[in-house]
Parts: C-alpha cells; sequence; structure tokens
C-alpha cells in the first residue's frame, strides 16, 4: 500500500501547460500506472506527440478545446468526455476555450513525463 502525500508531487511546466504528477516512477513503486493532472492555460497547447509502448487514458475535469490528431484531424473534447489513446497513437490538445482545461491522465505502463516537459515545445 502506497500513499502519495500532496508534498511528493513533482509539478512540471512547459509554455502554459502545467502537469502535476500524481502518481509516477519517482513517487511511486507502481510498475503500472502513470496518474497526471494537467492543466492549460487559455490558448495552450500540449503539441501532436506519441507514447510508442503506453496506453493513456484523459478524463476531462473542465474546460474545452480539441484533441489534435493523425493527419491533422481535430476532434472537440469537453468537460466529462472521457479519450482513450492505444499504445503510439498521435495526440495532442489545444485549449481554444477562455478558461483553464483539465483533465486527469492515467498511462500504463508508467511514464516518466519529466524529459517531456524538458523540451522546447513549439
Amino acid at each position: 500500500m502506497e500513499i502519495i502525500r500532496a508534498a511528493d508531487t513533482v509539478v512540471l511546466t512547459n509554455v502554459g501547460v502545467t502537469s502535476r504528477q500524481l502518481l509516477f516512477p519517482e513517487n511511486s513503486r507502481s510498475e503500472r500506472i502513470t496518474i497526471t493532472r494537467v492543466m492549460l492555460a487559455p490558448g495552450a497547447k500540449n503539441p501532436p506527440h506519441r507514447h510508442e509502448l503506453s496506453e493513456q487514458v484523459w478524463v476531462v475535469l473542465r474546460g474545452a478545446g480539441h484533441l489534435l490528431l493523425e493527419d491533422g484531424r481535430r476532434e472537440p473534447l469537453a468537460e466529462g468526455d472521457v479519450a482513450r489513446f492505444e499504445d503510439n497513437d498521435l495526440h495532442g490538445f489545444e485549449n481554444t476555450g477562455d478558461s483553464v482545461f483539465e483533465y486527469l491522465s492515467v498511462t500504463a505502463p508508467p511514464i516518466n513525463f519529466r524529459g517531456a516537459y524538458a523540451r522546447e515545445w513549439k
């Protein structure tokens, strides 16, 4: 059994995106999942990317915007929606709303996102 205290979570940021690592390889022994709470400021974008060997599920807590998908496809996503990405699915997000977009992300197997947030996003 583990309890991850708020003080033991890590916050990663990059260009209007804040990602609190609730449960990830640096604060948990879990070999099955990573859980993050992600917030995008109005107008912020998490550029399209892939997780080669991990599935990811997003549960939208508040806000609205557009998923950025393969072949330039855009899909609306809003509070209460759930999106699931299979291994290697191209996905990103743009907050096209006028308020913060927030979602919980569950990734399996786990990924340490520190490296992704350290890179320059465009």
